[in-house]
């Protein structure tokens, strides 16, 4: 009986581990996790509460037209739709010849408070297609 209730409780030990391993979050993606406990005072029990508030922040993408690039402090202002916004471009491979005036489209995330770029694309001007009209006229054999 004692082999028995040994067996058992190894196997909900491994268990219990085991379910706390895939609860983590993967490696690639940042988790900040907020804890908050609060204990109420009774007179005959005390009663806490724990919340746990779990946020992850993606990749996000911001397009708009260049209005200053500062390559000493390798800092990059986008002006578009939804206003400025200023991006550290210090670890962001750059897709094409970025300067002002440039339309392009940031991929970025938020780190420490700071818009970090990840990658920026330079959109290429409107394309413009050549149409030719050939005109053909009949005349009519006699």
């Amino acid at each position: 009986m004692k082999k028995v209730l040994m067996i058992a409780l190894a196997v909900l030990i491994s268990v219990a581990f085991v379910t706390v391993t895939f609860a983590q979050a993967p490696a690639g993606t940042s988790e900040k996790t907020t804890t908050t406990t609060t204990t109420t005072p009774a007179p005959e029990k005390k009663e806490t509460t724990t919340t746990t508030t779990t946020t992850k922040s993606g990749a996000m993408r911001f397009t708009g037209k260049v209005t200053a690039m500062d390559t000493a402090a390798n800092m990059m202002t986008v002006k578009g739709k939804k206003g400025d916004m200023t991006f550290d471009v210090s670890s962001a491979m750059m897709k094409g010849e970025v300067k002002a005036g440039s339309r392009v489209t940031v991929r970025y995330m938020q780190q420490d408070g700071k818009m970090m770029a990840s990658s920026v694309t330079k959109h290429h001007g409107a394309k413009t297609t050549k149409t030719t009209t050939t005109e053909t006229t009949e005349t009519p054999a006699k």
